[in-house]
């Protein structure tokens, strides 16, 4: 239905109805993945996570796949784990002293319970849905079709190749078993960093209590980080009470207040996921502020410890692709163009400008072959059919061969978006570019496999790197002051992040012809 829409109405003559034809396939598509659930809200969200590319009625309709999925009944839950362990989570044969019937947190293909060990520790207990094992292998299916669809017949986009990726990735997702090793192989990360150990801890994990379809881990009483007025009480900077409707301080951290400030906070995990990508080729993939939560230092309680949750999605990248990433970095933030040209090339991306505006998330124009969109008149000029022809010749270039391609982009693309709008909701405390270009400038000083003669030459690089960050800094800190100025005399004040996506989203306006939502890149 949604194909023959678009096929029969997205004509010329048609132009001035595409924008109700945008609003008609966002409900559709919209309906048909809440209906179904399971790994199709997965599938929306990879897509909504993606939003920004996507028409208007499809950013504001698919932002809501990221709320809360409706509970299933404890019956259900039952079932679940009598079939993983052959016994019932509580009672005289039970695995736990306590279990508790309903569930603290819902998501797409899972759902958890409060319960406590026999030993006395309270745990955290994950149950998968039952409906998501059994039409996993449909859905993916469903999934694999409509991308062809989309390619071959529909939009005539190269979307087809990332299918595998995706796929294999969100089979993963559903095992908790390797959910548990992940959890495992990040802690290690951590406590061998030196930057993070202490700063950053992961829940421990039961293995004697976990299964393929149940994980068991250690409960952490904290502040997630979506709840913001909590975070900014617990970081002492929020006098007034929190509201009661959107607030969940534990009775424990009542009257708490840490050291550092939500700049203490976003620092260590802007650090946390540089270091996965740049030095450790170890990559989380859904740091949304719900999976973050923030509790005083066990070690130190007067400073903050983040607690990062769901270790489900992972991508792990090798060496020669880390050394490319942090190159493309560096070569960004230095103004560096034949480095960002040889791996855009390298990667078979027709237009290094786009690229480079997509990897900063703010706009990039410079370069050998002149500004984005030159030559191609005015977009507000277009009607809203010859904006959307001209949009997919854009990504045709862009995409130009997506054999070459790093499938990994996709997850780490959604990484940096993420912890963006992380460090935006809270006021853009810290200079998010600067720390992450650091981090990949100073990984290439530490590759394996360096000569001396190339390590010297790195380390020139970083120094010189270091130099030209002068000026990342001066563009940051004129925000703050601006920022400050503005909410002395009582006004609205914007973040450096805010700033950057008002430009994005002028920048997807005058090149794309693209309507990008407020808060779209939000995370």
């Amino acid at each position: 239905m949604i194909s023959l829409d678009y096929k029969l109405n997205f004509q010329p003559e048609k132009a001035d109805q595409i924008p109700q034809l945008h609003a008609r396939v966002a409900e559709r598509m919209y309906n048909l993945f809440t209906s179904n659930g399971g790994l199709y809200i997965k599938i929306g969200q990879a897509i909504g996570a993606n939003s920004p590319l996507l028409p208007r009625p499809i950013q504001d309709k698919f932002a809501r796949l990221f709320d809360d999925a409706p509970q299933i009944p404890y019956s259900d839950i039952l079932s679940v784990f009598r079939s993983e362990f052959g016994r019932p989570p509580e009672g005289p044969d039970g695995i736990f002293d306590v279990f508790e019937e309903e569930a603290i947190a819902s998501a797409s293909v899972a759902q958890v319970h409060r319960a406590k060990l026999k030993s006395g520790e309270w745990v955290a207990v994950k149950i998968q849905k039952p409906d998501v094992t059994k039409q996993i292998e449909w859905d993916l299916g469903a999934f694999r079709m409509v991308m062809w669809i989309f390619e071959n017949w529909m939009f005539d986009l190269p979307v087809y190749f990332a299918v595998d990726f995706i796929n294999s990735h969100l089979r993963q997702e559903l095992d908790f078993v390797q959910e548990a090793q992940n959890a495992r192989v990040t802690a290690q990360f951590i406590a061998a960093e030196p930057r993070l150990a202490g700063k950053v801890h992961i829940p421990k994990v039961y293995p004697e209590y976990s299964t393929n379809k149940v994980l068991t881990a250690e409960w952490i009483d904290g502040v997630r980080l979506s709840d913001r007025v909590a975070i900014r009480r617990l970081m002492g900077e929020e006098n007034q009470p929190a509201v009661a409707s959107s607030s969940s301080i534990h009775p424990s951290l009542e009257g708490v207040c840490l050291k550092g400030g939500v700049k203490s906070i976003m620092q260590t995990m802007v650090e946390l996921f540089s270091a996965q990508m740049f030095s450790w080729g170890w990559v989380h993939c859904d740091p949304h502020p719900g999976n973050i939560i923030v509790r005083p230092d066990p070690s130190n309680s007067r400073y903050p410890q983040l607690v990062l949750l769901d270790h489900g999605l992972y991508v792990r990248v090798n060496e020669s692709f880390r050394r490319e990433y942090a190159a493309l970095w560096r070569g960004l933030l230095a103004g560096d163009w034949d480095a960002i040209e040889r791996v855009a090339t390298l990667w078979g991306i027709g237009t290094p400008d786009l690229f480079a505006s997509a990897t900063l998330m703010q706009p990039v124009r410079y370069g050998k072959k002149g500004k984005v969109g030159n030559g191609n008149g005015p977009v507000e000029a277009l009607n809203q059919y010859e904006q959307s022809v001209r949009m997919k010749a854009k990504l045709k270039r862009f995409l130009l061969d997506t054999d070459k391609m790093p499938k990994e982009l996709i997850f780490l693309g959604r990484n940096m978006r993420i912890v963006q709008g992380n460090n935006q909701v809270l006021g853009s405390p810290v200079n998010r570019i600067k720390i992450t270009g650091y981090w990949a400038s100073a990984s290439l000083t530490t590759s394996t496999h360096l000569t001396w003669t190339e390590r010297a030459k790195e380390y020139w690089h970083y120094l010189v790197f270091r130099g030209v960050m002068l000026s990342i800094d001066l563009v940051f800190w004129t925000s703050k002051v601006r920022q400050w100025v503005r909410h002395m005399s009582g006004k609205s004040s914007v973040g450096f992040e805010d700033e950057l996506e008002r430009t994005m989203r002028g920048f997807a306006k005058s090149t794309f012809g693209i309507d990008v939502a407020p808060g779209a890149f939000e995370g």
